[in-house]
């Protein structure tokens, strides 16, 4: 009767061992994400929200292990590992989400948003952001946050002043992709695609004349040396994204898809939190630097602004641009 005992007694212990280890093992699964631009919550927003995320996760019970831009590949590589379900969440350029579904590029249309707020409110009051997500179904990935780097983009480049579009006639300007090289030409200028690392030689060969981006770009990739002028332009808003493995997210349990969905929350608004005084800080910073800093006149901005929209049609079919177009009026 003793050693029935002693072999239940060892049995339960057993299995309660293997249920701890269980746990153990549940507890210790690691989420990793990966970055796109250095560690700096001073100087990129992209962090800021990674930074906020990790942190609400750790807080939830998660480990997190944040992957130093470059560490496991550029753009296209962490777009790849996360689509195969090797990278749980992945901080990525808008454009790499438009190359599986190009209906995200609405959000790119230049002089469409008057401000983060609104391109707030006309997401929370549309479809736009579901629609984009529909059409990545059974592609490997979701969008969950749109992540936008600084209030506004504007003009900068290593040869004049520029406060309408017959100043940027003939610059040759670095652009993300197709559609970028479109719009430069509808104002008059020459486009060139060139990868960030590149950009650095490309400005100061003459490779490219400029770039279009937010105010504290200079400083995160070593420009201020190179750069002369920066025009406060707001061409648009500076998004990348949070992406996230859909086999990943797919295969949580409900508790565990709320809490990643409270830390992209949390992420959320540390970076809304940090834009409402970056690009503020960052023009500052440009002064310091000896970079002269001006703003576009009425007329410069009226023109810009109907040499940009001229070309929506060419970005995306028009009931794409329709769709984005009357959100952005609603929610005026």
């Amino acid at each position: 009767m003793l050693e029935i005992t002693s072999i239940r007694r060892m049995a339960t212990l057993a299995a309660t061992t293997v249920l701890l280890l269980g746990a153990a093992a549940a507890s210790a699964a690691e989420v990793r994400i990966g970055l796109d631009s250095p560690a700096d919550k001073q100087k990129s927003g992209s962090y800021v929200f990674a930074a906020a995320m990790a942190d609400a996760l750790k807080a939830a019970g998660w480990q997190v292990k944040e992957m130093p831009v470059n560490s496991i590949g550029g753009e296209a590589e962490r777009l790849d590992q996360a689509s195969q379900g090797l990278l749980e969440i992945n901080m990525a350029d808008l454009g790499q989400a438009g190359k599986l579904n190009k209906l995200i590029f609405g959000y790119r249309l230049p002089y469409l948003f008057e401000s983060l707020a609104h391109l707030d409110r006309a997401t929370k009051a549309s479809s736009m952001l579901g629609k984009v997500n529909d059409g990545l179904k059974g592609k490997g990935i979701r969008v969950v946050a749109l992540v936008p780097v600084g209030g506004g983009m504007g003009i900068f480049n290593t040869k004049r002043p520029v406060i309408s579009p017959a100043d940027v006639e003939g610059m040759r300007i670095r652009a993300l992709d197709e559609s970028q090289l479109q719009l430069f030409k509808a104002w008059g200028a020459n486009g060139v695609v060139i990868t960030m690392p590149e950009v650095a030689n490309a400005l100061q060969t003459g490779i490219a004349d400029g770039y279009v981006n937010p105010p504290f770009v200079p400083f995160l990739f070593g420009h201020t040396d190179i750069l002369k002028y920066y025009t406060t332009a707001n061409v648009g808003l500076p998004l990348r994204i949070a992406m996230v493995s859909s086999d990943w997210y797919g295969g949580l349990k409900p508790a565990e898809k709320k809490a990643v969905d409270d830390a992209v929350a949390k992420g959320e608004a540390a970076n809304r939190d940090w834009v409402k005084t970056s690009d503020a800080a960052a023009i500052d910073q440009l002064l310091k630097a000896g970079i002269k800093v001006d703003s576009l006149t009425a007329a410069g901005r009226a023109r810009f602004e109907e040499l940009s929209r001229s070309i929506y049609d060419t970005l995306l079919p028009p009931d794409q641009v329709k769709l984005f177009v009357d959100a952005a009026a609603r929610a005026r």
